[in-house]
């Protein structure tokens, strides 16, 4: 068991879980732990899918904002080189991804579901969304695109530039969300999905999928080293800093 990846693998489904802290914020470790695991149960011939879970009200919050903003550059350039790489890991999974939303998924957290091939949501009073540049952050290219595989293009756009952060029933509707079901429902549904999706001849899915996929997973690989040129130099901008201060003080104010 990992420190903060918590997976176990049942009737070849691998549920991988997420867990630090009430609110699974990510940081350099967690997300190194997660890469590994998703390593891991690639290469495991007896997992065929996995599902993506957080804990019962929080998926993820997204990047844990309160340990970034006190690493110095070289562990900085060390998280969004990491971040990129979780998200072409998880993106480029050959088999089938399901995120189980067990609660709130804004920014990051939306980043992980959003590169599974099914959402599963929890009913209740949670959102998700990618609510980046209202925090300051920009949004890389490779994020759009998955945004768009999802809500199409025009909505992604609209969505992207206003930070918009949905319920699960606006979820649903938009298409961001494909399934939402009560709290205690949500591992049954999301093992239903991935039972039904790996009944079919494995290659024939996984590389079906890395073909639909192949541009975009293209444009990961090729754009990472401008793509995290340009999250640093809008990290140490003194706006951005401002930004990210008063968050962090509303954030503590509220523990």
């Amino acid at each position: 068991m990992g420190e903060f990846i918590k997976a176990q693998t049942n009737e070849h489904i691998a549920y991988v879980g997420l867990d630090r802290g009430k609110s699974n914020a990510m940081h350099l470790e967690m997300m190194q732990e997660l890469i590994g695991e998703l390593e891991r149960a690639k290469e495991d011939p007896a997992v065929e899918a996995i599902i993506l879970h957080g804990k019962e009200g929080f998926f993820s919050a997204g990047l844990d904002l309160i340990t970034l903003y006190k690493y110095n550059e070289e562990q900085i350039k060390n998280l969004w080189e990491t971040f990129i790489d979780l998200i072409y890991t998880l993106a480029s999974f050959p088999k089938p991804t399901i995120a189980s939303v067990t609660g709130h998924a804004p920014a990051g957290g939306c980043v992980l579901a959003i590169c599974c091939d099914y959402r599963i949501m929890a009913e209740g009073e949670f959102i998700i969304g990618l609510n980046e540049v209202p925090v300051g952050l920009i949004v890389p290219p490779s994020i759009f695109d998955l945004y768009s595989l999802w809500l199409g293009q025009a909505q992604a756009y609209r969505y992207l530039l206003e930070g918009k952060l949905l319920s699960p029933a606006e979820g649903l509707q938009s298409g961001l969300i494909d399934e939402v079901v009560p709290a205690d429902r949500i591992h049954t549904a999301a093992a239903r999905k991935a039972k039904l999706w790996t009944q079919f001849e494995r290659q024939a899915w996984g590389t079906t999928k890395l073909n639909m996929r192949r541009h975009l997973l293209q444009h990961i690989n090729e754009n990472k080293a401008d793509v995290v040129q340009q999250m640093l130099t809008q990290w140490w901008k003194p706006s951005t800093r401002q930004i990210l201060k008063t968050i962090i003080e509303n954030l503590t104010k509220t523990k």
